[in-house]
């Protein structure tokens, strides 16, 4: 196909991992990581993030406070804040690093394989950044099943359910990891390019050195 080029290949990668980034940003401070409403009052809500704890009347509307101590928080929602601001930090990372490397931008353009480089480290990072984002949302999603259905909490008890973060969490790193592959199938096509050119070039060289034979 015409546009199916390694160019066309870069920048669906730099498009979709961009997308996964801001999902997992805003995941990572969204307070809607798990949800729960009590059959007693039907008009509240409560909310539940990784940063704030909130509650949700007609009333008043959305009141959310920060947690008090943060060992005070369960391990699990500990070692997701700590996950999911890796993730954000290497997938804006992998953006940087895979710039150098686009056939569009005006550097390292004599030097292929140092553009290459770019873009692995690019592709790796941005698994990296979709592996620590699944990670803690699949945890908490894992605790909160375990919680919903403990059969050592009474049944009029109110349980966690889950919030939409949990699912725009799951969308953001897999959009990261589809854009980390994308960055390997763009250098798996540039790679092919260069090797299909240097095969025309050889041929070329070939003929032409035949040619000037057959004239002697």
């Amino acid at each position: 196909m015409v546009l199916l080029t390694t160019k066309t290949m870069q920048m669906t990668a730099v498009f979709i991992t961009f997308g996964g980034l801001v999902t997992s940003l805003i995941t990572t401070f969204l307070p809607l990581w798990k949800t729960m409403n009590s059959d007693l009052n039907e008009m509240e809500n409560w909310y539940s993030g990784l940063w704030h704890m909130c509650l949700y009347t007609e009333e008043v509307g959305m009141q959310c406070k920060s947690y008090d101590s943060v060992l005070g928080l369960p391990s699990d929602l500990q070692i997701s804040r700590v996950l999911m601001l890796l993730s954000v930090f290497t997938g804006g990372l992998a953006l940087l690093v895979a710039i150098p490397g686009l056939d569009g931008v005006h550097v390292c353009l004599d030097r292929f394989g140092k553009r290459r480089k770019f873009l692995i480290l690019a592709g790796v990072l941005s698994w990296v950044s979709g592996i620590t984002t699944l990670a803690p949302v699949s945890v908490v999603a894992y605790t909160t099943v375990v919680e919903f259905w403990d059969k050592g909490f009474p049944d009029v008890m109110p349980r966690w359910e889950y919030g939409e973060a949990m699912f725009s969490g799951w969308f953001g790193g897999l959009a990261l990891l589809l854009g980390g592959t994308l960055f390997f199938i763009a250098v798996c096509m540039a790679d092919y390019d260069l090797k299909m050119a240097t095969s025309v070039t050889n041929s070329s060289l070939r003929t032409r050195q035949y040619r000037k034979t057959e004239v002697l």
